[in-house]
């Protein structure tokens, strides 16, 4: 059988409100490996928020980063559960996940890096380093995370399929390459994999879908349904994190497998 990282994306959203700790606890629950989610920095703190706008899925109304810190943290984000803060989040999974943070808006990556820092130097923290990944479509923000810490794993979203394929993620740094899988070809699946990359494709809900990233040999899917991932597919060994993932990627004739460590 084929493994298939399964990521469930913002949570498990497809049964409870998304980027809630609700939809973080069903993605536990289901027994998800790996956990997506997107941060905000706002008034020093860091939400846990996707959209730009409170109207899709909060009780509020106006841009998310006009309004006061108190006001947000007000709002029903749906079912009654709050905007939770990343530190929220990180108590609840206590390291049962693998994470990826996906970072949203301007100068995110500084105060992500610096929690996560402060995080991992507490004496009784269930996380480590290796768990993390910082994410974006703003490739700006990667190489500031990696300016603050050169040892986080990166992943480098996109929106289509770049001329030159995967280059830009490596070129990155990244460990992951992560497009939308409506467009995803095998050509930039072998390609990523040639350079020591994960492939990881958003949002693959469907069993066409799943079927399809499969045979492409794609890593890992981002999922509002993880039990679908699960219930057909094994999961790699997670323990070593993201960058020990990297260790089984296909590779051409002649190549090794990619270095990693833990």
């Amino acid at each position: 059988m084929h493994s298939l990282l399964c990521i469930a994306h913002r949570g498990a959203m497809g049964h409870a409100p998304e980027n809630t700790l609700a939809a973080f606890r069903k993605a536990l629950e289901l027994g998800a490996p790996a956990i997506e989610l997107d941060v905000y920095a706002l008034d020093g703190e860091l939400l846990v928020f996707h959209d730009d706008r409170l109207e899709r899925t909060t009780s509020g109304r106006g841009r998310l980063q006009d309004q006061p810190l108190s006001y947000l943290r007000s709002l029903d984000a749906g079912g009654g559960e709050p905007i939770p803060t990343l530190a929220e989040v990180c108590d609840l999974i206590a390291g049962q996940a693998l994470l990826n943070i996906e970072l949203k808006g301007a100068d995110t990556a500084e105060p992500v890096t610096r929690f996560l820092q402060s995080l991992l130097s507490q004496p009784d923290c269930r996380w480590y380093k290796a768990q993390f990944l910082l994410s974006s479509f703003n490739h700006r923000e990667l190489q500031q995370a990696a300016r603050y810490d050169p040892e986080l794993a990166l992943g480098a979203l996109c929106y289509g399929l770049p001329l030159d394929d995967a280059r830009f993620a490596s070129d990155l740094g990244a460990v992951s390459v992560n497009p939308g899988h409506d467009m995803l070809d095998r050509r930039f699946v072998e390609d990523a994999h040639a350079r020591g990359l994960l492939v990881c494709a958003y949002t693959v809900n469907e069993p066409d879908d799943l079927a399809r990233m499969a045979a492409l040999g794609v890593d890992g899917v981002f999922s509002n349904y993880p039990e679908r991932v699960l219930n057909t597919f094994t999961q790699p060994d997670t323990r070593q994190g993201w960058r020990g993932l990297t260790g089984s990627v296909p590779q051409p004739d002649g190549i090794g497998p990619a270095l990693y460590y833990s």
